[in-house]
């Protein structure tokens, strides 16, 4: 017979009389008045829809099959390793969820001409990485590359304090390329992220247009893989709207540049088009859009 420990039994007491206190609570901010009861009203319902999505995932990851295997499910879901996270009962340590984090990551980095080296992550929550590849040589493809592999690291592992990005071994100059240097363009932008379902929906070699948050974005699927652009040609400065893509090569429907979309939108005497992060974020394909800090919403 399984008897509980004292522990237990206050644990399981406190939780059974939880709903009851969460109410006091919610009356005691009446004194603040109306607005102020709403606005912790609206802060209950948010948690428990966030916690009732969790439970609801669980449970269709179960439906998979118990064993060994669900916890490695569970601990590999966005949603369900976020909880985890919250309450420190994620199974895997900082190390093996960075690790995890690039290697999702890296199909996306390929398809800008890069890759991402883990040199380093310290007891004191130090992330230091190595960017290598052809992305380096134009700017905007190493920011966007920037961003995408900073939200995939502060996605699953949110108690790392600082991502250093260091100079790969073959490239010249200095060993250490500053932080504030390298990702000045990073740290002057806030990042939004954009759901946009309809992306999932693009067939192979398919392009199409999409306005996103009032930016127009063109997006094009190579294989499995979307890519997003601004649809704007930096050759004749028009719209690239009826743009067809042949194999990897997106050309201008205007002044016909061809751009090679697999690295980095690559044009003719060093142009680029601009690329856009474009990730599976919880199961959505969504794309980050980002504005100079201060700039009005």
């Amino acid at each position: 017979m399984k008897v509980d420990r004292p522990e237990n039994l206050d644990s399981e007491a406190r939780w059974r009389t939880a709903g009851d206190r969460i109410q006091t609570l919610l009356d005691s901010c009446a004194t603040g008045g109306a607005a102020a009861q709403e606005r912790a009203r609206e802060l209950v319902r948010e948690v428990v829809g966030l916690y009732g999505a969790g439970l609801e995932r669980i449970m269709l990851l179960a439906q998979d099959g118990p064993g060994p295997g669900l916890a490695e499910r569970l601990a590999t879901d966005d949603l369900v390793a976020s909880l985890l996270l919250v309450h420190g009962l994620h199974p895997h340590d900082l190390h093996r969820r960075v690790s995890d984090a690039l290697d999702r990551v890296r199909p996306y980095l390929g398809s800008h001409g890069g890759d991402v080296d883990l040199l380093e992550v310290t007891d004191d929550g130090v992330v230091r990485l190595a960017f290598t590849g052809s992305c380096k040589s134009c700017p905007s493809s190493a920011v966007t590359l920037e961003l995408a592999v900073q939200d995939a690291v502060r996605a699953a592992a949110p108690e790392v304090s600082s991502i250093e990005v260091v100079a790969a071994e073959s490239a010249p100059g200095p060993a250490v390329i500053p932080a504030e240097s390298l990702l000045a363009h990073v740290h002057s932008t806030s990042s939004t992220w954009y759901p946009v379902p309809e992306l999932a929906e693009l067939a192979p070699g398919e392009v199409a247009g999409f306005l996103v948050s009032d930016v127009p974005l063109l997006v094009c699927r190579i294989g499995d893989l979307p890519l997003a652009y601004r649809d704007h040609c930096p050759v004749c400065d028009g719209s690239l709207a009826g743009a067809r893509l042949r194999e990897t090569l997106l050309g201008c429907p205007r002044c016909g540049t061809q751009f090679d979309v697999i690295h980095a939108g690559a044009g003719a005497d060093g142009t680029h088009l601009e690329p856009l992060p474009l990730l599976v974020r919880d199961g959505v394909p969504s794309v980050a859009l980002a504005e100079p800090m201060g700039a009005p919403a």
